[in-house]
Formats: structure tokens, sequence, C-alpha cells
């Protein structure tokens, strides 16, 4: 595909997650007419309608479906050349575009970025934080190269880099009556109010998963999508939260909180999977990058969890 077409298939490639052609328009700094003509330019080239209306805005149609997985597996293709070029150039540049767990993303990613940057100081981080159901549908849709997910549905489209397990933490204040134990079972727990993270987290599937085979009750004092805001919820108050051991490391470093283990005889583990999609020929930056998130979690793996 020559350089100079490659602008076109942009825009209809936005047309087509934004769902309309006045909202590509203002994205793209065009002007919806101009981009209308183009879409209408490719549309006769390819002898098929590629978007039709619908009540909602545009959707494309089977014809412009196939168009825009072939557009984003040019995209891809040719980040993959530009990064063989880089390579030649000793990695000069590259961009990593990864998907995460909200437990990773302050912790253990921002390090792991802030390593890469010593060895690779011109490589360019995007880093979404989502869900995992998100997540992986950011990757199908190709806006995304690598996730780093906690719990995932496993699907054919993804290619496991590394997987390791992640036990179920609890996280209360440093003078909490339950600070004390080494570890503590989920039942303890459960006599304190209880800040959970919402229904999108996997380690809130854990919990949930626990509770329907007992006869254990919660008193939900606070739910959010926000692990900060859960962890500084319990530092006043003899509530407690949970998070998944990597997640907590923050946490662990630091004297108002005390982190502790929920007893292997009351959580399974779940794992947190480093991936990408199946099929796809990683661009140089991101492989390295993958490269040395898969070391580190290998090592993480033997450490032990730290009492403070």
């Amino acid at each position: 595909m020559a350089f100079r077409n490659m602008r076109i298939w942009r825009y209809i490639e936005e047309v087509a997650r934004v769902g309309s052609v006045r909202q590509a328009a203002e994205r793209l700094n065009v002007t919806p007419s101009a981009l209308l003509r183009r879409i209408q330019d490719a549309e006769h080239d390819l002898g098929a309608p590629i978007f039709e209306r619908s009540v909602t805005g545009v959707r494309p149609t089977q014809a412009g479906q196939i168009l825009i997985q072939w557009i984003r597996n040019q995209d891809a293709e040719l980040r993959r050349v530009f990064s063989h070029v880089e390579e030649l150039k000793g990695l000069q540049r590259g961009d990593v575009r990864i998907a995460c767990s909200q437990a990773v993303a302050r912790s253990f990613l921002l390090q792991e970025i802030r390593t890469m940057r010593e060895a690779y100081p011109f490589v360019k981080y995007h880093v979404s934080v989502m869900d995992h159901n998100s997540a992986m549908q950011a990757l199908i849709n190709y806006d995304i190269d690598l996730v780093l997910i906690f719990k995932p549905h496993l699907t054919a489209e993804l290619r496991v880099v590394t997987s390791t397990g992640q036990r179920l933490v609890a996280i209360m204040a440093h003078d909490h009556p339950l600070a004390g134990s080494s570890s503590v079972r989920l039942r303890e727990c459960m006599d304190y109010p209880i800040a959970l993270p919402d229904r999108n987290f996997g380690g809130r599937e854990i919990i949930e998963q626990r509770l329907v085979t007992s006869s254990m009750e919660m008193d939900v004092a606070l739910e959010a999508n926000s692990f900060d805001l859960l962890a500084d919820f319990v530092l006043d108050s003899q509530a407690i939260t949970f998070q998944i051991e990597i997640g907590s490391l923050l946490c662990q470093a630091d004297p108002r909180w005390a982190v502790r283990p929920i007893s292997d005889a009351d959580t399974p583990y779940g794992p947190l999977v480093l991936g990408y999609l199946k099929g796809r020929n990683l661009p140089l930056a991101t492989a390295k990058f993958s490269e040395q998130l898969a070391r580190s979690l290998d090592a993480l793996r033997t450490l032990p969890l730290v009492e403070n």
C-alpha cells in the first residue's frame, strides 16, 4: 500500500471506531464534508459502500468490515516494518501500546517503564488502564498490542507470554485489630466493614465465588472502581479492602497500611496474564518490553509478601 494512501485508511478506521462521521472529523481535525468525500472516493475504488446509516450514526457494511479488518492488519504490519527499521538504528524510537489491570498500573508497570527507559529513552508508551474484558476487546480491535491483566477470560485470540498466580491479600490500617496476624481468614475479615472493588475486577470475582459456597455476609461500606480510593478509605477506619498481591506493592512499602495474605485455606489463586493477539508479530519495542515484563513477573514468583 503506497504511503500516500495511508491517510484515507486511517480516516475510515476512525469513522468505524467512533460510529460517526462528524465525531471522527473532529478527532482527525478535518471537516465532515471533506471526510465524507474521501470515504466516497474509497467506496468508488472498492466498488461497494463502506458504511451504512443507523439510528445511532454509521456502521460498516459487510464489505466495510472486511476492508476495516484489512486496514487494521496493514497498520499492524506497517508498524512492525517500522520497528525493524528502528532495530537497524539500535532501537532509537518505537511505541509500546499496552492495556493493563489497575492493580499493576502504578506500581509494577510504572517501574518497568522506568527501567525500560533507562536503556531506551526515546521509546514512547501508551498505557490504557481498564478491566480485563475491555482490555481483550481493545486487543482484538488492534487498539493496543499487549495486555497485562488479571483473571482474563482466555480465548483463542490470546497468545499467552507468561501467566503467574496471584493470591488475594487484605489491606487495612497498620493499627487494625487483624494487623497483628501474619495471615487472615476471609471469615475474620467479614467481621469488619468492607471496602470492595466493583464487579469489573477479578479480585471481586474471587471473593464472590468464595462467599457463594459459604454462609458469610459482607458489610459493604464502600464500593468503588478505584483501588487508590479503597486503600485510602481503610486508613481512618476499621474497614478492610482486598487486592491481588502485585497490586499491593505500594501499600506494602508504606507503614500506614498493613497487608496480609488471605489464608490458602480460604481463597484460590488467580492468574495475572501477559499476552498479545495470536498471529501478530509484535513491533520491536513492544517485543523487548514484553520480554522484560515476563522476566520480572517470573522473578516475583519467588518473592515473599513483605509484612509491614
